[in-house]
């Protein structure tokens, strides 16, 4: 029983740690000199493919309504840190791409995130982190619809 109750477990332990990094990421963001972001936008921007992504495609990973999305990517564009293209694969649509101005952001968040990582193999060790990592890349093919698409 106890190992079943472990595994129903699973997902808030994932949950938990997601948002520690998410938070820690943000953080980061902030004390790098970017203010004019709030985690929900840095949420919607954080999901923006390196070749744009749509707004209904950004509010399904962000779990927001399209609404939310499109109003995160609107106050986005107005600081500077996105803007939206023709989709060369339907001209109807409009991808939402990052600006240079959105780089010191990624680049604060991702220095964030490689301290998170180090800190975390310094507590469980590498292999473990790196076992981890592996099983939730083997997961990702279930757990994950926007994966190869």
């Amino acid at each position: 029983m106890a190992d079943r109750r472990q595994r129903l477990e699973l997902g808030i332990l994932l949950f938990v740690a997601n948002r520690a990094l998410e938070e820690r990421a943000f953080d980061a963001v902030v004390a790098a000199g970017i203010t004019d972001i709030t985690p929900a936008q840095a949420r919607v921007a954080a999901r923006i493919g390196p070749d744009g992504t749509r707004v209904s495609v950004l509010a399904e990973q962000a779990r927001v309504t399209k609404q939310t999305a499109a109003f995160s990517v609107e106050q986005l564009e107005k600081a500077g840190y996105v803007e939206r293209v023709p989709d060369p694969s339907d001209g109807r649509a409009r991808l939402v791409r990052l600006t240079p101005k959105a780089q010191p952001m990624i680049d604060a968040a991702g220095e964030e995130v490689q301290r998170v990582m180090d800190e975390w193999a310094d507590h469980v060790g590498e292999e473990r982190l790196d076992q981890l990592h592996t099983t939730l890349a083997d997961l990702r093919e279930l757990t994950d619809p926007w994966w190869r698409s």
